[in-house]
């Protein structure tokens, strides 16, 4: 049985890879770990990228409501790159 947060979302465990940590979040500072969480638990939209990864867009209201783009490793639960996207299309 799964269990389910206090706001009946799933919890899941995220990780993140030594890029994001040591490349992404330097070149990027003003990126939230909790943003790209976030976005990939609800996403605007998915895809599936070359490499068995897969990208995930959502807007942040703390950012303008600008769209970020999020990169996950083929698990969907690491997290590898991120970035602002703008040239989103649905």
């Amino acid at each position: 049985m799964n269990k389910k947060g206090s706001s009946g979302t799933m919890k899941k465990k995220y990780k993140f890879t030594d890029y994001f940590l040591n490349e992404v979040l330097r070149k990027r500072p003003y990126i939230k770990k909790e943003w790209c969480c976030k976005i990939v638990e609800k996403p605007i939209k998915v895809e599936k990228q070359e490499g068995n990864r897969y990208r995930f867009w959502g807007k942040v209201g703390e950012f303008d409501n600008r769209m970020i783009r999020v990169v996950t490793l083929e698990d969907k639960i690491t997290i590898h790159n991120a970035f602002p996207d703008r040239r989103f299309k649905k």
